[in-house]
């Protein structure tokens, strides 16, 4: 009896002549699904790429994890820290640094910045800028000399070329009998960095950490220690073992989520967002759905009293229409995961070639942060989208199964 329930579901999603509005609805209805399931995907796909490229790009300039003494132990020494993580699996390079704002001033042109000590010698460890750093990399700042590196942005803005003085202005000035006056410094341009990442290059300034120390009346205090992690994305629970309980009154540590933690959250806010409204598209055409089921129903009055008379139970009438639903459920969810992945895959190919096509670029790097459409279709959503159209589908047989259930073959078949 399953089979012929089966194959009577499958017969009624065909078209005849009198009911050729009613397939054109399940028609719509399935179209209406795929492209549901098509859309969310896709749009899903490109916020976990953007999301996935801006994180990579992010760690492979900022550090993973920092961490300091407070104040009020600033006689101790960076060494100590270093003493602290050396030998702990989750923490694969160390370097000290110093960091505190200036003004950069140079052909009339002043930038507000961090200005960053590095140690030459250990900052490689921490940081990955590939082949974005200059010729002869961090070993272009010598301590002594007051060189800078900054980057392709910042540079560019302050008309500044490699060998150039650029003023670095301090907050903390000299006191003079005419009053304060600031801090004047001049460095000179020895690289310019191009990490890809607009903020980065827009910002970035680094020079030998003894320079800073001068620069900022240090003395032989630094401002703390960068750690790069051996799983930076299991940043936080990896920095909650590091300080022990009875440090934690004199050392500060905070991971790289910490500074762009409103960031994330407002992405993750933002997928949860577009993965509710979407989904009202697969919820509209589940709504189609039951209307062509209802339709299917009414018609099929004299079919299903003549199934009833030749035995066939409630029952097996309600899997009748459910069977038909379901397949158009089904039909819609497949070519909308088929068309979704293929798209979502190629998504950045084709942007690419409709800006090479307008001579227009869709994505500034000024505001997204990448300068390309990044994609990174995750298995877990497909699957997701899919299994929740899917009970959508099913959700929508429902009433209208039933509705064929509680027909009554006298009533039915009385005015034919």
């Amino acid at each position: 009896m399953a089979s012929l329930e089966t194959w009577i579901g499958l017969r009624y999603l065909r078209a005849r002549k009198r009911n050729g509005f009613m397939s054109f609805i399940t028609a719509v209805s399935i179209a209406g699904i795929a492209l549901g399931v098509t859309t969310l995907i896709v749009v899903l796909s490109v916020m976990n790429g953007f999301q996935k490229e801006i994180r990579n790009q992010l760690l492979s300039v900022a550090p993973h994890a920092e961490m300091g003494f407070y104040e009020n132990s600033l006689d101790q020494h960076w060494q100590d820290l270093q003493k602290l993580v050396q030998g702990n699996p989750q923490v694969v390079g160390t370097a000290p640094y110093v960091a505190d704002q200036a003004l950069l001033a140079n052909a009339g042109e002043v930038r507000g910045v961090q200005i960053r000590g590095i140690d030459p010698a250990l900052e490689g460890k921490v940081v990955d800028y590939g082949a974005g750093m200059p010729k002869n990399g961090f070993a272009s700042l010598k301590p002594g000399e007051f060189g800078i590196l900054l980057g392709k942005d910042l540079a560019e803005a302050l008309g500044a070329n490699i060998g150039d003085k650029i003023t670095v202005i301090t907050p903390d000035g000299n006191v003079t009998p005419a009053g304060m006056v600031p801090r004047l410094k001049q460095f000179t341009l020895v690289g310019v960095v191009k990490t890809k990442i607009y903020e980065v290059d827009n910002t970035l300034a680094l020079t030998h950490i003894s320079d800073a120390q001068k620069l900022y009346r240090l003395g032989n205090n630094v401002s703390g220690l960068r750690l790069k992690l051996a799983d930076p994305q299991n940043a936080p629970d990896v920095i909650r073992k590091i300080v022990p309980p009875k440090l934690q009154n004199e050392i500060w540590i905070r991971d790289w989520t910490f500074q762009n933690r409103s960031y994330f959250d407002a992405v993750q806010m933002e997928k949860r967002m577009m993965f509710i409204i979407l989904l009202l598209i697969i919820a509209v055409a589940a709504f189609n759905l039951v209307s062509s089921l209802v339709m299917a129903v009414t018609e099929k009055q004299a079919d299903i009293a003549i199934l009833r008379t030749l035995g066939l139970s409630p029952a097996g009438v309600m899997r009748i229409f459910m069977i038909q639903g379901a397949v158009a459920g089904f039909l819609g969810t497949f070519f909308g995961t088929l068309f979704g992945v293929t798209l979502g895959l190629n998504i950045g190919r084709i942007v690419a070639f409709f800006e090479h096509l307008t001579g227009k670029h869709l994505i500034p790097s000024q505001i997204y942060f990448v300068s390309y459409l990044p994609s990174d279709v995750e298995f877990t959503d497909v699957c997701t989208i899919a299994v929740i159209s899917l009970l959508l589908a099913f959700v929508a047989t429902l009433y209208p199964s039933w509705r064929a259930a509680k027909t009554q073959p006298a009533e039915a078949l009385r005015y034919e």
